[in-house]
């Protein structure tokens, strides 16, 4: 069996819309796009290499998808294997997937992730795809959580943990800290939450 990795890039107050450009994803009125370019240092471009040259395939929201298809093909350089790589689309809608080894996912979308990762192959990792990632939250298929947290406050924009998302106990397994105040923090699921008291 293969693990569902998820990465994403995150404000203290859980958003992840946008990180990378004004455009990226402006729907509900998002202005803030490209938060994340004036914290990129040295370290924290290390750590996403490293983690970019894990064996891989792509599990994709449509979005997501369309982002990296527009960009990937012609600056491959970057992310060694990405046109290689299987990349599992999932849409709601008919596609014509033009980017190379691409696979579409539609219909029952929850059974065809569960029967992917049970599979034999290359973890699974999930980039942006905010609507994906709700439902691979609330039907608790996400082994890992590799997360940036980056030192800013938005208020509006989509956040990774929305409403659904099923209560999970998940174990550090590392962490560091950039030299520009980024927090990357590396989680794994660890069983059931557990409660107690200190009365």
């Amino acid at each position: 069996m293969r693990k569902i990795i998820v990465l994403s890039f995150l404000t203290l107050d859980g958003v992840m819309q946008a990180p990378g450009g004004p455009e990226e994803d402006t729907s509900g009125g998002f202005r803030f796009g490209g938060w994340t370019v004036p914290y990129v240092d040295e370290v924290g471009a290390r750590i996403m290499a490293e983690q970019m040259k894990e064996p891989f395939a792509l599990l994709l929201g449509r979005k997501t998808y369309d982002i990296f298809a527009g960009y990937w093909p012609a600056h491959a350089g970057g992310w060694p294997g990405i046109n290689d790589a299987a990349k599992y689309v999932v849409s709601h809608q008919a596609l014509q997937l033009a980017w190379e080894n691409s696979v579409l996912i539609t219909g029952a979308v929850v059974q065809q992730i569960a029967a992917l990762k049970a599979h034999d192959g290359p973890d699974l990792q999930v980039h942006g795809s905010g609507e994906l990632i709700q439902t691979l939250l609330r039907e608790d298929l996400v082994d890992e959580l590799w997360l940036k947290i980056f030192p800013l406050t938005l208020g509006s924009g989509k956040k990774l943990f929305a409403e659904g998302t099923v209560p999970a106990a998940f174990k550090l397994r590392d962490s560091t800290t950039t030299p520009a105040g980024v927090v990357v923090a590396n989680f794994e699921r660890s069983g059931e939450v557990r409660t107690g008291s200190f009365a």
